[in-house]
């Protein structure tokens, strides 16, 4: 059995099934060039462009064994920009997959992801959209394109097949996102999630999964006023259809409680407001894995951490990704989302509520076995009310062109 989308905690990828391939070691380095016009910021309230230039060296590790299967990567990456000296930069990219197999029936999972930047778009698939299936992804979808930043996420799961068509398992996750320097990013805050969830799934025919979870959240937002403080208990139900083995769909829908304690605005301070409510959760989401094509598109609406406002956030969203082959060495790739955030009431303060628009487009063109071309767009649009670092600049808009070397060499053999 499979571990339903809605609860194994990955992303969906996009990767064609002719490129799945397993032990190699993997290395390279990426040159790119950019042109933004929201470089360094806001300056008398305008948005100042700039050229960028960027060295990433690239490696990892994919092995698999008969129990085991690792997926190791790190990619450093040295900016300079070609008019703004004192915005050159370092930035560190890490990430681990783990898959290890106790017993024929079951299996324990582990993925970590860290990033460390001074331009989001500063990383190995810039601007590029993550699209999951499920109900505990990070809310990394408040942008701040121009600032230091550390991020972190990760998850553990175990699952156990205990009957033919039955499986049950456990997983917990986390995730932190911290701004070193306050000053970069008015209006926005440090916050950081952590979680668990439980669940059932059954197998009722060779294509059917259905089943059900519990999934609990503690979500911290560090305003100036003070800890915001959510809790969140989800009951949620969940079924997969798998039309072919790289071809699913899945939906989730059921009610969710949260429980918000934040401090008050008042002098002499009062005890911390606390409010509850129930709502509704949902969400559903494709993903196809085809020889040439790979495509994953998801919708959800949930109760998730702020990602940089003051509070945890009712959150719709909705993502999209395609990468198509076009002839044998060209290869187009479109990206985008939506995310509606608005903040809990009961966090202070309540009024930093908005919406993100991402975009991106990728043309790839292979330049014999190790070289490739590459040629993208991306485009960021940001409106949240009384966030000062988005109210003159809301807009980034970037163009870059890379050259990269690659090559792989086979483990074992």
């Amino acid at each position: 059995m499979q571990t339903p989308p809605q609860v194994n905690g990955t992303a969906y990828t996009t990767d064609f099934t002719s490129e799945e391939r397993s032990n190699y070691v993997r290395a390279g380095i990426m040159f790119t060039s950019a042109y933004s016009d929201n470089a360094i910021g806001s300056v008398n309230g305008q948005a100042v462009s700039d050229i960028s230039y960027s060295v990433m060296p690239t490696i990892a590790l994919d092995e698999t064994t008969p129990r085991t299967h690792w997926l190791l990567s790190y990619a450093p990456g040295f900016t300079f920009y070609q008019r703004e000296g004192s915005r050159n930069e370092a930035d560190q990219n890490a990430g681990i997959d783990f898959q290890y197999r106790l017993s024929p029936h079951v299996t324990l999972s582990a993925h970590d992801g860290f990033q460390k930047s001074s331009d989001i778009f500063n990383q190995p698939d810039a601007g590029a959209v993550t699209v999951t299936g499920g109900t505990q992804t990070p809310n990394f979808s408040v942008i701040a394109p121009i600032a230091d930043r550390l991020s972190n996420s990760g998850n553990v799961g175990l699952g156990y097949q205990f009957g033919l068509n039955s499986m049950v398992g456990a997983s917990g996750s986390f995730s932190n996102l911290h701004y070193p320097d306050a000053s970069q990013v008015p209006g926005l805050y440090d916050s950081s999630s952590q979680g668990g969830s439980v669940f059932v799934s059954f197998r009722a025919s060779k294509v059917n999964y259905f089943g059900a979870t519990y999934q609990y959240a503690r979500l911290l937002s560090y305003p100036t006023t003070g800890l915001n403080e959510t809790q969140t208990h989800a009951a949620l139900f969940f079924y997969t259809v798998y039309l072919a083995p790289k071809f699913s769909i899945s939906v989730f829908g059921g009610p969710q409680y949260s429980d918000t304690v934040a401090p008050q605005l008042t002098q002499p301070p009062t005890p911390a407001t606390d409010t509850r409510s129930w709502t509704p959760a949902a969400g559903a989401s494709v993903s196809w894995q085809g020889r040439l094509t790979g495509a994953a598109v998801s919708y959800a609406r949930v109760i998730s951490s702020g990602g940089g406002l003051s509070g945890a956030v009712h959150m719709d969203s909705a993502s999209a990704a395609v990468r198509q082959r076009i002839v044998p060495n060209l290869t187009a790739a479109l990206s985008g989302a939506y995310t509606n955030n608005q903040v809990l009431s009961g966090s202070l303060p309540v009024s930093n509520n908005g919406h993100t628009i991402q975009a991106g487009a990728l043309l790839q063109q292979q330049l014999g076995q190790n070289f490739s071309l590459q040629l993208g767009y991306t485009r960021l649009h940001q409106t949240y009310s009384n966030v000062p670092l988005f109210s003159s600049t809301p807009d980034t808009n970037r163009e870059f062109v890379s050259l990269s070397y690659q090559f792989s060499r086979p483990l074992g053999r």
